[in-house]
């Protein structure tokens, strides 16, 4: 008879929990829901707005939002996918941080009707607060296209610093684009922007 040991590691990981519902200022970040899927294909649809993601297949419709929100509305995945709304349960944006590559990774995207009055900000804001309340020590890896200035802005504003310049492949371009790619540390956050 051979006996084999068995060791316990003591490798555990460790994940932020369900995906909250988080009321800022003027935003409810909630869950995703199938009923989304008309919302995120019409801003999603929009060129100008899928442009700056990388993973966005163009053109984008109906059934790409179904594809995307089953896994996401099934609550067993253990990342944070937050559809942004103004109060009235309308979905205008996702701000979303899931686990990629070993880390956890920041992403957002805002209908351009929404453009310019700082949802975007006070959106990420309020999830990296309370993600950083569930995980505290974890650093936050995020980027944008080289030519989305309003998206290293909201990222400068939080703390995120510089790490690296490449390129990536963009789906909805079908080209190779500039990438700025930025980390958090939890220390360097600064809340709603704040200096």
């Amino acid at each position: 008879m051979n006996a084999a040991v068995l060791q316990k590691t003591n490798a555990t990981v460790t994940m932020p929990g369900p995906c909250p519902v988080i009321t800022t200022e003027r935003l409810v970040l909630r869950p995703h829901k199938l009923s989304d899927a008309p919302a995120i294909a019409e801003s999603l649809g929009d060129f100008k707005v899928s442009r700056m993601l990388a993973r966005v297949p163009q053109p984008y419709d109906r059934q790409d939002a179904l594809d995307w929100l089953v896994p996401q509305a099934s609550g067993l995945l253990p990342d944070w996918m937050l559809a942004i709304t103004t109060g009235d349960d309308i979905h205008v944006g996702v701000v979303g941080l899931e686990q990629r590559h070993g880390g956890w990774r920041l992403g957002y995207w805002l209908n351009r009707l929404y453009w310019g009055r700082g949802y975007m900000t006070e959106a990420v804001a309020g999830t990296l607060e309370r993600f950083f309340r569930r995980m505290p020590e974890v650093r936050i890896y995020s980027g944008a296209f080289a030519d989305n200035l309003a998206s290293l802005n909201v990222q400068k504003k939080l703390g995120f610093r510089i790490i690296d310049a490449n390129q990536i492949f963009s789906i909805s371009q079908n080209r190779m684009v500039p990438h700025i790619e930025t980390m958090l540390l939890p220390e360097d956050f600064r809340p709603a922007g704040r200096p």
